[in-house]
């Protein structure tokens, strides 16, 4: 009995050492746990804005494509090898300023007679490839946004679009 005794006196300080062992450990998971939240929470109000707002990211926000149909379509005309050739093409200007496809609008005369220079200056050659013709569209595009500047003070369009083409 007396050994019994002995050998559950020994047990019993290594139980408690088990038991200190799990205590600390579950204080040492809860502590860093802790830091962690703090430090997030530290982060969080640190780069929120100054009204004291968390902030979001930000996104550039996309405005919806208007567009603005110059009609009727142009058509010009080209001496090319000894015969008279003809192009007619339609035309939509692209933006995503209402303002800036009124003054498209207002400026419209204004607009047509620059694509109609530009579009009778081009070579017929060039425009049978493809090339040559998203060449002649962004020389527009070019063409009509100096033209808004100078008039409107904004490029204003983004894009000029040819709806249809026709070389004969």
């Amino acid at each position: 009995m007396a050994r019994n005794q002995a050998g559950a006196q020994q047990a019993a300080p290594q139980e408690q050492a088990g038991k200190k062992r799990k205590s600390l450990i579950l204080v040492s998971v809860g502590l860093v746990a802790l830091l962690l939240s703090a430090g997030g929470l530290t982060y969080a109000l640190l780069s929120g804005t100054e009204d004291g707002e968390v902030a979001a990211p930000k996104e550039a926000v996309r405005q919806p494509a208007l567009y603005h149909s110059l009609e009727p379509a142009f058509t010009v005309n080209y001496a090319h090898g000894g015969r008279q050739r003809y192009m007619q093409v339609s035309v939509v200007l692209m933006g995503r300023n209402a303002d800036a496809l009124a003054a498209v609008a207002e400026h419209a005369p204004l607009i047509r007679n620059q694509l109609v220079m530009l579009f009778s200056s081009a070579d017929f050659d060039e425009l049978s490839t493809a090339e040559g013709k998203e060449q002649l569209r962004e020389q527009a595009t070019l063409a009509v946004q100096n033209l808004l500047q100078q008039e409107f003070g904004k490029p204003g369009i983004e894009s000029v679009l040819f709806t249809n083409l026709v070389l004969q």
